[in-house]
């Protein structure tokens, strides 16, 4: 099978169970974002240098694939969604990330101000994510002003997960002396 379709040449696309909308769709616009971030991510994991670290990306990068499918199902098919027993964006994804935050607020990260990103690689990398995060996070704000039954917590995870990253750079600049 080839990747080339040819379906979305006319600029449609087709939502999980087959909806078609436009590519520009808010639904489309939100997952693409967020598939924006996961490679973002998987730069960051990349440069990190320090495995342990690279392991807590590698998990977020892994919670995004099913924040994505609940973002690819229409408001219509999400109780389908859910019938197939997919995983959606529960407050508890949102409170493993307080609870990684937490601990690097443990670790009394110095900063003042704004931080100007690349002061390293692996930092520079974790701040490019957090501001695909904030366009996804924007994105699918959209998308649930549109679509009322989507899940707000999908929002939640993504303001928390853009500073997890903010936080996670600063750590990075830390350990690097910057």
């Amino acid at each position: 099978m080839s990747i080339v379709t040819k379906g979305g040449d006319a600029g449609q696309t087709s939502l999980l169970y087959g909806r078609r909308v436009s590519k520009c769709h808010p639904r489309v616009e939100a997952c693409g974002s967020v598939d924006e971030l996961n490679a973002a991510l998987g730069l960051a994991r990349a440069l990190v240098g320090d495995a342990s670290l690279a392991q807590r990306i590698e998990a977020l990068q892994k919670d995004l694939f099913p924040l994505m499918g609940e973002l690819a199902a229409s408001s219509q098919d999400l109780p389908r969604f859910g019938q197939h027993g997919y995983r959606t964006v529960t407050p508890q994804w949102t409170a493993q990330l307080d609870r990684w935050i937490a601990e690097l607020e443990a670790q009394t990260i110095a900063f003042r101000g704004w931080a100007t990103p690349g002061a390293t690689p692996a930092a520079a990398a974790l701040d490019l994510a957090r501001t695909v995060c904030r366009r996804a996070e924007r994105r699918v704000c959209a998308v649930c002003e549109a679509e009322p039954g989507t899940n707000p917590e999908i929002l939640v995870y993504l303001n928390r997960l853009s500073d997890l990253l903010w936080l996670l750079a600063r750590r990075i600049e830390a350990q690097a002396g910057r």
